[in-house]
């Protein structure tokens, strides 16, 4: 992963990258996210970027001229993966954060309003992706989540590898428990067998903790593996 194209009429949002490991990242050159505004492609006089849907309806849509002319500035030669986040995409699974973490590029373009016009993502747009069954105000909260995720798998970003591989959903089991000092707590104890050196047993343990969990929880990630 080299960089993030983020197009947005919100950049503001995406102040939330100038803190913890993220900005380290960035900071250490690790990859880039470059923010566009697409207002700064609208030809309007006023730098509109929207209007009233063909057909009728409430809410206003994108209009597809500064999308497209945005788009073209940023990734003229389709270098990037291009996603648009949008409630009737494809869900956002870990496997999809892994696959979307080997690609170079990725542009995402943030929606607003009641979406945008069919044909720019007809033309530009290569995925679209969806990061749960609720409606938000824009997309920029999605395209935040979906840099947070991917970059955790970008090579030197976390202190270590197992940070990734230990971790919810890895084998479509969400996270056995985790503890820390002190080793009694108001009256809980640590699991003994977390303290007892051995590493198969604590192996063991961890296991049947992470499918305990996954079947109380969110038995569907086990009917996955059918």
């Amino acid at each position: 992963m080299n960089r993030f194209e983020v197009l947005t009429l919100f950049p503001e949002v995406f102040s939330a990258l100038d803190s913890g490991i993220i900005k380290k990242a960035v900071d250490n050159g690790l990859f880039k996210v470059n923010l566009t505004q697409i207002r700064d492609f609208s030809t309007d006089k006023h730098h509109k970027t929207d209007d009233y849907s063909f057909g009728g309806g409430a809410g206003m849509i994108m209009t597809p001229g500064p999308i497209h002319d945005a788009i073209t500035h940023v990734d003229g030669n389709h270098e990037c993966k291009r996603i648009y986040m949008s409630p009737r995409g494809v869900p956002f699974t870990q496997k999809l954060v892994k696959e979307l973490s080997e690609e170079e590029n990725v542009l995402i373009l943030c929606g607003s309003y009641e979406g945008v016009d069919q044909r720019v993502i007809d033309l530009d747009i290569d995925l679209e992706i969806s990061i749960g069954d609720y409606i938000l105000t824009s997309g920029e909260l999605p395209a935040l989540v979906l840099i947070n995720a991917v970059a955790r798998y970008i090579p030197g970003v976390l202190g270590s590898s197992e940070s990734t591989t230990e971790e919810s959903f890895s084998e479509n089991l969400l996270e056995y428990p985790q503890y820390t000092r002190p080793q009694n707590f108001m009256g809980l104890e640590v699991p003994a067998v977390l303290t007892s050196g051995d590493h198969e047993k604590v192996r063991k343990w961890r296991y049947e903790q992470a499918l305990e969990i996954t079947k109380r929880v969110r038995p569907d990630l086990l009917d996955k593996e059918k």
